[in-house]
């Protein structure tokens, strides 16, 4: 959760909110097929289906400088450039997430776990 003191009080935002934010900013992109999550039980990489993209999101707060890192985990449409569209979901997520809450966005990381067929 990050606290942001203003002059009218204090705002909490927990961290559902940026892996919603995320999540939506990176499916959105051009090849993203969906967020991926590794299962722990066969070790397998599944598709998330749209309501649980948050699940392959992972936020890390850095509450000395009031700024955020997020992890992202993907899959991807066969034969997309895989280096330009990480840059991409990295730019769309970064100032979506900046833009929606005023928290800065240190760093974000993006894994692509899968490529899968149209």
């Amino acid at each position: 959760m990050v606290k942001i003191n203003t002059e009218q009080g204090a705002i909490r935002i927990s961290g559902e909110v940026f892996t919603t934010l995320a999540g939506a900013a990176a499916t959105s992109c051009f090849g993203v097929r969906g967020m991926a999550k590794q299962s722990a039980s066969d070790g397998l990489v599944h598709l998330l289906k749209r309501e649980a993209m948050g699940k392959g999101v992972r936020i890390a707060f850095h509450e000395d400088e009031g700024s955020i890192s997020i992890q992202l985990h993907i899959i991807v449409n066969t034969g997309v450039n895989i280096p330009v569209i990480c840059s991409e979901i990295s730019s769309a997520v970064r100032y979506k997430v900046t833009e929606a809450t005023g928290v800065p966005v240190r760093q974000v990381d993006v894994f692509v776990d899968s490529v899968m067929p149209d």
